[in-house]
């Protein structure tokens, strides 16, 4: 399997987490404050320069109002 950090799907995943953390109105130190985590945490996602595990994924879901589930799908479809 290949390295999947850089990748469309990736950059994709990346673009749709801030468009959904800026529509819900958080800034990246209010979401990692919600998240119980530091700033430098969702900057680091955010960047690209960390994966997003699943159950990361969940939380983000659940504090920012998505479905994960949709989120996914709309992944699936970038090649």
């Amino acid at each position: 399997m290949a390295k999947t950090l850089g990748t469309e799907q990736h950059k994709a995943l990346i673009a749709m987490l801030i468009a959904k953390r800026e529509a819900a109105g958080f800034t990246q130190a209010e979401l990692a404050n919600a998240l119980d985590e530091y700033q430098s945490f969702v900057a680091r996602l955010e960047s690209g320069q960390r994966r997003v595990d699943v159950v990361e994924l969940i939380w983000l879901a659940r504090v920012l109002g998505f479905d994960a589930a949709q989120l996914v799908k709309a992944i699936e479809a970038v090649r």
